[in-house]
């Protein structure tokens, strides 16, 4: 190593500065000094000579963890940190139990490959689109996470979520719903309530569990959607959306009876409650709607039906779509468009407009007897 200094052909110095690596490699630097001395130079030469050095030692390499390791960092930290639901959390878990952790546990993070993902696409071909993409989108976000905390310096690999064609929603029909309420839950009350609230109000199964007297105003005739109950743990509703849904006739006739005479009185003023108070469970209102289908003689098609039959029958109904949207608490329009073309009103008023004999836009309407050459 040394450090040379002569004078500058346009007055000055220059500085020639030579190093080795410790790998053998030489660097070196010719500058003009940028101080006017000649010893001042030699220390500014010196002072980069040392700069060079510390610039070209190879850098720590960082430890990147590997998937499983990082996995419950990411489910304390990032998941029960920012207070996602209990719900989550758990489908969170089991995705990474069940599908990452066998397939890319041993990974580091930063050496998940684009053709890992294909493999595990692959591995997973058997399963719905739809479970397929929401184990992608936790992978994703697991190697966002780390991104951010600076775990790894980039993403490692590209994600493709699957095409999923929209699914139909599937629902009961006005008289099938009818015979639903009154042959399949004749002689329970909770029974005839669950199929209520599901059907005529659109609650998920969780708000029916955690809805509380005191949310319910009868002389309003609305119940307000505050809290979803998800085996024992009572959280917001799905997406936090809250909202208030009005009461149809039949609704708050069975609201205002099971009020009034029900037996069943339950611990901490929930609607819905067993015998002893307590709340009823996710099984309990399950095996209640298994029970009407199974009375009322139709076919089997569970809770969420229910759901999807009070967004059904609003639109067949002609509702507008922003309506169902806000009485179904849908995030976005695109949710609700599911049940568009159940609607025959929409589309007869729409051909409807072919007949009206308003005049295109554009055209020149004459509104009067007298003419420009009348003025």
């Amino acid at each position: 190593m040394s450090v040379k200094v002569r004078p500058y052909k346009r007055g000055g110095w220059e500085v020639d500065i030579r190093c080795m690596l410790p790998d053998g490699t030489e660097i070196r630097e010719r500058k003009k000094s940028r101080v006017s001395s000649k010893q001042g130079s030699v220390r500014w030469g010196r002072a980069r000579e040392s700069e060079l050095l510390v610039q070209q030692q190879p850098k720590p390499r960082k430890e990147v963890p590997t998937l499983a390791r990082f996995a419950s960092r990411f489910l304390e930290h990032h998941c029960r940190a920012n207070r996602q639901k209990a719900s989550g959390i758990q489908r969170k878990e089991s995705i990474l139990r069940v599908h990452l952790k066998p397939m890319l546990g041993r990974k580091r993070l930063d050496e998940i490959s684009n053709e890992d993902v294909q493999r595990l696409k692959r591995k997973l071909k058997r399963k719905a689109p739809s479970t397929v993409n929401n184990i992608l989108t936790v992978l994703s976000k697991l190697l966002k996470v780390a991104v951010e905390w600076r775990v790894i310096d980039t993403l490692p690999c590209t994600i493709k979520l699957l095409p999923r064609p929209q699914a139909e929603a599937d629902y009961w029909d006005f008289h099938e719903f009818d015979r639903l309420v009154e042959k399949g839950t004749d002689g329970s009350p909770n029974a005839r309530l669950v199929v209520l609230l599901g059907g005529q109000a659109g609650l998920r199964m969780g708000e029916m569990i955690a809805l509380r007297w005191e949310d319910v105003d009868l002389e309003r005739r609305h119940l307000r959607v505050q809290q979803n109950d998800w085996r024992g743990h009572l959280d917001t509703p799905k997406g936090g959306r809250r909202g208030v849904v009005d009461l149809c006739d039949r609704l708050a006739s069975a609201l205002r009876e099971h009020q009034a005479h029900s037996r069943l009185r339950s611990k901490d003023g929930r609607v819905l409650c067993r015998e002893d108070g307590s709340p009823l469970t996710e099984r309990i209102v399950r095996r209640l709607v298994e029970r009407a289908e199974h009375l009322a003689g139709l076919p089997h098609k569970g809770v969420h039906a229910l759901r999807h039959t009070f967004g059904a029958h609003l639109a067949m109904r002609g509702a507008p779509q922003k309506a169902i949207q806000e009485l179904m608490r849908h995030a976005d329009l695109s949710m609700t468009q599911r049940y568009t073309h159940l609607s025959p009103a929409a589309r007869q008023s729409a051909v409807r407009l072919l007949d009206e004999k308003a005049p295109p836009v554009g055209d020149i309407v004459e509104t009067g007897e007298a003419g420009f050459g009348s003025l």
